[in-house]
């Protein structure tokens, strides 16, 4: 979680930006950059240690191999998306028929009708509903984000995962604690072995994606957790799906 200029912003948020003032903050973006942004001004939170009160971003171009990592202020922060608003975005049917992934999030929705954790599409479906660009690919898989702020069981990991499969894309499901990322997949089957989790410093192998010896390692996990201990945190429940109603404003338009 990243906080500054009255913006709170978490890891896979869509930040649609000021491409002007950003870019005349960048000496070193790469050519390509410019154009990306200034056809289409959104870049994604990233993970990562940042200076100041800066926010790790992530610029991505048309080519797998354009991808640039960077810092934003939030002075050039327009407008904040998350994963979870980006579900209420009207998939048009001629894309959903053309892209795999972008069918699989719509079926998804309906079996997570009562998935009681924030979630949404993160990647390139994630960045196509944002920005209204065709980012999404036939090839792409469908990621996914789910916020849990409060530790799970394997069981009810393997539960949700199970509601994912059988899909038209792949479905890549990640899990954001206030501490660390990683897989559901892997949590779910991981027995008594260790996985791989994600911090802000690097990648580590722990058991518990929620430990404080985590937390420990990330010099944001203290902020975070006064922040989060004075919220009102759903719990996953086992078998027991409930989706929080979002609205998103700014989004509005059928599928045509």
């Amino acid at each position: 979680m990243f906080n500054g200029e009255g913006h709170s912003v978490r890891t896979h948020d869509l930040l649609e930006i000021d491409a002007k003032q950003l870019l005349s903050s960048q000496a070193s973006a790469p050519k390509w950059v410019e154009g990306e942004l200034r056809e289409s001004p959104f870049t994604v939170v990233r993970r990562g240690l940042a200076p100041g009160n800066q926010i790790p971003i992530g610029v991505r171009g048309t080519e797998r191999n354009q991808r640039w990592a960077t810092f934003c202020h939030p002075k050039f922060v327009k407008n904040i998306l998350t994963p979870s608003q980006l579900l209420t975005c009207a998939i048009p049917i001629s894309r959903a028929n053309a892209i795999p992934g972008l069918r699989a999030l719509d079926l998804l929705k309906e079996r997570w009708m009562h998935f009681v954790l924030p979630w949404g599409p993160g990647g390139s479906v994630g960045f196509e509903l944002a920005s209204s660009r065709h980012a999404a690919k036939p090839s792409s898989d469908l990621d996914i984000v789910i916020y849990a702020e409060k530790r799970m069981t394997a069981e009810e990991a393997k539960s949700v995962c199970d509601h994912a499969m059988n899909l038209p894309a792949v479905v890549d499901i990640r899990v954001e604690t206030p501490i660390c990322g990683f897989s559901l997949k892997d949590f779910a089957g991981r027995g008594p072995a260790a996985i791989l989790l994600r911090l802000p410093r690097g990648i580590v192998f722990a058991k518990d994606p929620w430990g404080d010896e985590i937390g420990s390692m990330d010099p944001n996990y203290a902020a975070a957790r006064s922040i989060l201990l004075n919220r009102d945190c759903g719990r996953l429940r086992k078998n027991e799906f409930r989706r929080t109603d979002v609205q998103m404003n700014r989004r509005k338009g059928a599928a045509k």
